[in-house]
């Protein structure tokens, strides 16, 4: 994968005029055509000596009082209004305006080099097999706040490549420094939780990576900012200790949303519960302090969800593949509470699935281009170069899209100011699309992640 070039400076001020809601622009409307309504009080009479003034004819009545007139004598559809509005016997005239669909399609070259290129690699985001992203936006854009302007994702990662810090590393191209809070590293135990192996920034890059500046893909929740903190190491290891630590540090320093995708199995046995009750403990006081936690179901093809994703008081999120289908890694079981994109292959044991498919897609967001998901870095002495690396599955990969919309859903306040866990957790399964046998189920949970029904005013639940 070659690195990404980086954005031309000169395209900067086009970007922030991009970033503008779509909506009907001023000057759209039919040529050659013009919107009359007359008086009450107005004949046959009246209308043909408006026409023979105005140079307008063959009249379309639509509603009372009311007619579109085409143009006959070539003047220009503003000329012809205002010599209408001049006439005693019109009580409005007007071009016939072009509605558009209000729409917010970003400008993201992905590694196409358009400036749409983004929706080649994205389909987690498309509407279809992934979260529908483009309408949630717009949900967003109509209120206000971008992106999920306001709200604070805490990603317990790797760590993130969140600021430049000497010749080593390198804030991601994707991100700006306004994009995050002050984190931790407790790993190292300090104040610089950068990533040293990739995960991490492609996790918080599928929530908060810059959207609509031509340059890589697109984030879900690209108007919130991100915590990084660091609870794995390197190889992508972490410790009940610095995960506990981590948790309670995010509740404290304002995490709206905690996203934690990890799991304690390491492919031959799961974890107990009684073996981290410090863990579970943090996990009660982010519910207490009304903080949701997602995490990652597991990578394991288990019928049970792995802990921390197992404790009541997170949710828990499954991965789905490019067919909609469940993934042939995801963890089943009770207390699986949604799925979300994290590509890879299909369950060829779920009936749901289609037969024979090929594999589908990877979740593809800027990180180091190097980098597939869980490989040591250790040998690596710079983390400066990104890209859009393959290889990243799994529900590591879908539980971001959960977080980054939950996010969404805190900032639209589309279920009021500050909710509960409890009520987040609920807008997003009732409004989840159903998947597998009918209603709640063991693989699917409540059914697939839709961003923008989660986000939708007009919709209850």
């Amino acid at each position: 994968m070659h690195p990404l070039s980086r954005l031309l400076p000169a395209l900067a001020a086009a970007a922030l005029l991009l970033a503008a809601p779509a909506v009907a622009r001023a000057a759209d409307y039919v040529p050659g055509e013009v919107v009359v309504r007359l008086h009450a009080s107005a004949d046959q009479g009246d209308l043909k000596a408006v026409k023979r003034s105005t140079g307008v004819g063959r009249a379309r009545t639509f509603a009372p009082d009311t007619r579109v007139l085409k143009i006959r004598d070539g003047e220009s559809v503003a000329d012809t209004v205002r010599e209408l509005r001049a006439r005693p016997e019109v009580a409005t005239a007007a071009p016939n305006q072009i509605a558009h669909l209000a729409k917010f399609i970003p400008v993201d070259r992905g590694n196409s080099g358009t400036a749409q290129g983004w929706q080649a690699l994205q389909w987690n985001f498309l509407e279809g097999a992934g979260v529908n992203a483009p309408d949630a936006w717009q949900h967003l854009l109509d209120v206000g706040r971008p992106g999920g302007r306001g709200a604070v994702v805490a990603v317990l990662d790797t760590g993130v490549a969140y600021a430049n810090r000497g010749r080593r590393f390198r804030r991601s191209p994707d991100f700006w420094y306004g994009d995050f809070v002050r984190g931790y590293d407790f790993v190292d135990r300090d104040r610089d939780p950068s990533d040293q192996n990739g995960h991490g920034t492609h996790v918080a890059s599928t929530i908060g990576e810059r959207t609509n500046n031509l340059l890589g893909v697109t984030g879900l929740a690209y108007g919130a900012r991100i915590m990084p903190v660091r609870v794995l190491d390197e190889d992508g290891a972490g410790d009940s200790v610095d995960i506990t630590a981590g948790i309670r540090f995010a509740v404290d320093r304002g995490a709206d949303v905690i996203n934690l995708s990890f799991e304690f199995d390491d492919g031959l046995r799961q974890v107990r519960s009684s073996e981290i009750p410090d863990v579970l403990a943090a996990l009660r006081y982010a519910y207490r302090k009304r903080v949701l936690v997602v995490a990652a179901a597991g990578n394991q093809a288990r019928r049970a969800i792995a802990y921390p994703a197992r404790s009541p008081y997170t949710m828990a999120v499954g991965a789905t593949t490019e067919h909609a289908c469940l993934a042939d890694y995801s963890n089943i079981g009770y207390g699986l509470d949604i799925v979300a994109p994290g590509g890879g292959s299909d369950d060829t044991n779920d009936p749901a699935c289609p037969p024979g498919a090929p594999d589908g897609r990877d979740i593809f967001q800027m990180t180091y281009p190097w980098a597939s998901g869980y490989e040591s870095t250790r040998a690596r002495s710079s983390y400066r170069r990104f890209g859009l690396p393959s290889g990243f599955v799994g529900t590591s990969m879908a539980s971001p899209h959960v977080a980054a919309t939950a996010a969404l859903v805190v900032a639209s306040r589309v279920i009021g100011a500050n909710p509960s866990p409890k009520r987040i957790m609920q807008r997003l399964q009732a409004t989840a699309i159903d998947a597998g046998v009918a209603g709640h189920d063991r693989r699917y949970g409540a059914g697939r992640l839709n961003a923008a029904a989660a986000t939708d005013p007009t919709l209850s639940g």
